[in-house]
């Protein structure tokens, strides 16, 4: 009943969710003399680093990989641009009624459309980035096929995954401030434990057995196993993922909707 009620709040809401993620995404270039124009050059010259700095540094490290040009820079790409969704999506959320504490104040609204709007504006930033490096494959020669389907659920995954652990996080920064600071610092330390930027075998046993409880990792891993191996990933690996989206999702649902109350005296 809960999940239904935000879903009818947001679609009721749709307009107000739309015209907030545009007027943010023309705000952030409004200044700017070039406009829209960086937000494909910033992801563009990121592309072109890692390609030209890594794309022959690191073949070597990805066995079976050796003779695939640009091999190490598909493998990152694959997993800095997925963790990028992730990292912007919890970062905001961990903030987002801190952030918006006068509109919540002045304005009533379902305050769930706040998440909405960092996911909206999250998931434009990155279809700019990932159109990029699909064109990226295409020139390259390593379009991932049929198994580019498996991408879609797999987002969807994450997608789910960060906004029920980001609404638990943002709402208990409400009330406990600490929470925001200490999200930034996992959040350094989660990127380097996640194998993006190293791959897993090259780590000791003992540490990519630590690695396996990390609930990123599968799912990072599958994305590269699309856009590297051109293979539909398994589903096995990712059904802690799963389980662990469905308990935050709950807990972040009936955590929000219990404290929605007190907001405004704590903001």
């Amino acid at each position: 009943m809960l999940k239904l009620s935000m879903i009818r709040a947001l679609w009721t809401y749709r307009g107000f969710i739309w015209s907030s993620v545009m007027r943010e995404f023309h705000g952030k270039y409004r200044e700017s003399l070039l406009g829209a124009f960086w937000s494909v050059a910033n992801p563009l010259t990121m592309i072109i680093i890692y390609t030209v700095v890594f794309g022959q540094l690191m073949r070597s490290t990805l066995p079976g990989h050796e003779q695939t040009p640009f091999a190490f820079s598909i493998y990152l790409c694959a997993g800095v641009i997925t963790w990028g969704l992730f990292g912007e999506m919890l970062g905001r959320l961990n903030s987002v009624f801190l952030e918006h504490g006068n509109l919540i104040k002045k304005s009533n609204f379902p305050r769930i459309c706040l998440p909405a709007i960092v996911t909206a504006s999250a998931l434009i930033n990155f279809a700019i980035i990932f159109a990029l490096y699909l064109v990226f494959l295409a020139i390259i020669g390593h379009w991932p096929g049929i198994a580019l389907l498996a991408f879609i659920p797999l987002l969807a995954l994450q997608i789910l995954f960060t906004l029920g652990l980001g609404i638990f996080l943002g709402t208990l920064n409400v009330f406990f401030r600490d929470v925001g600071q200490l999200t930034g610092v996992v959040l350094q330390f989660w990127f380097w434990l996640t194998p993006i930027v190293y791959t897993l075998p090259a780590l000791p046993g003992k540490v990519r057995d630590l690695m396996m409880l990390n609930p990123m990792q599968p799912l990072i891993a599958a994305y590269q196993q699309i856009f590297l191996d051109k293979t539909i990933p398994a589903v096995g690996p990712l059904l802690p993922l799963i389980a662990l989206t469905a308990i935050f999702l709950v807990l972040g649902a009936v955590f929000f909707i219990s404290r929605v109350g007190e907001m405004v005296d704590e903001l």
